[in-house]
């Protein structure tokens, strides 16, 4: 299906995790993206298990770390040290919309890629770069990873329970964070070069975008001086908006400070009318300030039902409420099913693979997860013919000479 980013070519040079996420994203929604690659060792990512074996194949394994992320690319494998390397790049660059890196700074100046450079080949070039701290600044140099940035940021000083150590959440948010932030900076830059006539350079730091998707906690210490902490599940000003334990597992309850009526309906379902007409416990922020006292009368009501019955219960009455799932039950969930949220391609080694879906719904233009991940270097002739025009002499030559595999 045709995407919205259909005609949109993104020369994509990053690897790992940040950069290849983001791409994926522009790939789903219908860019052309061409994953350049060091010959022989390729994105690091392949080299991440768990792995997947063909069976009755040459026993060649595939990183399923590497699978999940890279999806409807191109790969294109091009030796970036070699001069002849170099100028590959520049010229692809020239009939691209989009270069896309993660290297640490300094790195494309060095390789006699840096954005004046690619800018000046190409003035309607948007250049990304994702970093840990950013082009600049005393950090600027420093390698980063997810955890690092996470422990920088902030992000493990509020994560895990009270009065435990810090602990990382499972998912890589410093990782995936920047790579949401780039992509929306990448389709914004496009845009205003429809106007402009001109591309740009968009800079991403991992630690900026960390520290921006945690608003309340900072605007909880510039206003008041205070210094969040570790507080588990629940929800610092709203009460109860946590995780429960129930007869059989645990069920998230989320009530928000501002609802006067999801209170007493929840008061019902616990068989505690006595809380409704309690002044004490009127507000989200009330509750809140008396959670020691409150939460201890909940939790013993919780544990009285299993989890599917607080699920049918508080859905009948309206109260927000969710079942806490494993990824097992995620697979399975009806409402995601519904939502085409497991996509099932046909790998020609290794057969039905399931990925994640798309979540960008777009009604005319939806796009979708494309052609399967790509071995390593499975379109260098097909991108050098058919985006540079290059004859099967000009690209045997190059492959003679180790410039491109």
């Amino acid at each position: 299906m045709t995407g919205p980013l259909d005609g949109v070519r993104v020369l994509d040079l990053t690897r790992i995790l940040a950069g290849p996420y983001c791409t994926m994203v522009l790939a789903d929604l219908g860019a052309d993206v061409i994953k350049v690659e060091q010959p022989v060792s390729g994105d690091p990512a392949r080299g991440n298990g768990p792995f997947l074996t063909a069976e009755g194949g040459d026993g060649e394994q595939y990183s399923t770390y590497f699978m999940s992320i890279n999806r409807g690319k191109r790969s294109i494998a091009i030796d970036m040290g070699k001069p002849e390397g170099q100028e590959l790049l520049l010229r692809l660059a020239e009939r691209s919309d989009v270069l896309i890196e993660n290297f640490r700074p300094g790195t494309m100046e060095r390789l006699g890629l840096g954005e004046a450079t690619l800018r000046a080949r190409n003035p309607r070039l948007v250049v990304c770069s994702i970093s840990g701290f950013g082009q600049s600044g005393p950090y600027a140099h420093r390698p980063a990873l997810d955890i690092i940035v996470q422990g920088m940021g902030g992000m493990l000083s509020i994560t895990g329970e009270p009065g435990g150590g810090p602990v990382r959440p499972g998912a890589s948010i410093g990782d995936i964070t920047a790579a949401l932030f780039a992509a929306i900076a990448i389709q914004a830059a496009l845009l205003e070069r429809e106007r402009s006539g001109e591309g740009q350079y968009i800079d991403v730091s991992m630690l900026d975008c960390q520290v921006a998707i945690m608003e309340n906690a900072f605007m909880r210490y510039f206003s008041l001086g205070e210094v969040p902490g570790r507080i588990g599940t629940r929800h610092p000003s709203s009460t109860p908006f946590q995780a429960f334990e129930t007869a059989d597992g645990h069920v998230v309850v989320a009530i928000m400070g501002g609802s006067t009526e999801q209170w007493p309906l929840f008061c019902a379902a616990i068989d505690h009318v006595e809380l409704i007409d309690d002044d004490r416990y009127a507000t989200g922020w009330d509750r809140t300030e008396r959670r020691e006292e409150l939460i201890p009368i909940i939790e013993e009501a919780m544990r009285l039902k299993t989890t599917a019955e607080w699920v049918e219960v508080l859905s009948e009455m309206g109260v927000p409420v969710g079942p806490v799932q494993d990824i097992a039950q995620v697979a399975a969930d009806p409402q995601l099913a519904h939502r085409g949220m497991f996509v099932e391609v046909d790998h020609p080694a290794l057969g039905p693979v399931t990925f994640t879906g798309n979540p960008l719904k777009l009604s005319r233009t939806p796009g979708a997860p494309g052609r399967i991940p790509p071995r390593l270097g499975e379109h260098t002739a097909e991108v050098l013919a058919g985006v540079l025009g290059m004859s099967d002499a000009e690209i045997g030559a190059l492959m003679a000479g180790a410039a491109v595999a």
